[in-house]
């Protein structure tokens, strides 16, 4: 395998200015890759965007909320003229709300299904149709165990990752004929500051560079095949 699998590539990252996405960035970095990074802090992203190009990536960092579809559109558009046309996208932006179903506001609703799911899907159509006409690309969602098993406080969560994951098998469905490849990354509990893990252990916890590892897999796997779908457990329980 070459040493620089996505030399010549662009890959556009969102919710890159920490945690998995900051991961993912030195890896895909570390991988050749040109790199589109978005968040909604422009402080933080232009921080690891520093940190990125002293490393010697080509960067671009734009800050954007990935609810608000003109500001993806610009991202999109100033990746694309800056870079080049994306190859990978992952969709790694999203927001933790944990309280009773019957507790939460319509409003809170809103935000985390617009932030988690709504987002993938403005930004796959955006990028997709240049990956069809090319016949090659990779999108990576980074979803959650969440959506797979329920669990008390987590309905509007839990919800907006197991829609995460249709969109993803179907958005799978639509565009392998064209040579793109659609995968979920499923991690457990990760330590990061995404939410308090109140009591668990962070030793015992993923690491975001667990989840880059599981990306880097998929990225790199054989041209007649396509892993679509990655769980990812710590060896203990927190």
């Amino acid at each position: 395998m070459s040493e620089k699998p996505l030399a010549g590539k662009v890959s556009l990252i969102t919710g890159a200015s920490r945690g998995i996405g900051l991961a993912l960035a030195r890896t895909l970095g570390r991988m050749g890759s040109k790199l589109a990074l978005c968040a909604r802090d422009a402080n933080r992203l232009s921080g690891a965007a520093a940190e990125l190009e002293r490393c010697g990536y080509p960067v671009l960092a734009v800050p954007a909320d990935v609810t608000r579809p003109a500001e993806l559109a610009s991202l999109v558009e100033r990746a694309e003229a800056s870079l080049g046309p994306v190859h990978v996208l992952i969709n790694n932006a999203g927001i933790g709300y944990f309280a009773p179903v019957q507790e939460t506001t319509e409003a809170s609703w809103d935000l985390v299904l617009d932030t988690n799911l709504k987002a993938v899907f403005l930004l796959t159509r955006l990028v997709a149709p240049g990956m069809v006409l090319r016949r090659a690309g990779h999108i990576v969602n980074i979803a959650s165990l969440a959506g797979k098993s329920a669990f008390a406080g987590g309905a509007t969560y839990c919800a907006s990752k197991w829609g995460l994951l249709g969109l993803t098998q179907s958005m799978a469905e639509d565009l392998r004929p064209f040579g793109i490849r659609v995968a979920a990354v499923c991690p457990g509990t990760v330590a990061t500051e995404f939410s308090p893990h109140t009591g668990k252990s962070a030793e015992k916890m993923l690491k975001p560079e667990d989840v880059a590892h599981a990306v880097e897999m998929i990225l790199t796997e054989t041209a007649q095949s396509f892993i679509s779908e990655v769980v990812l457990r710590p060896t203990q329980k927190p």
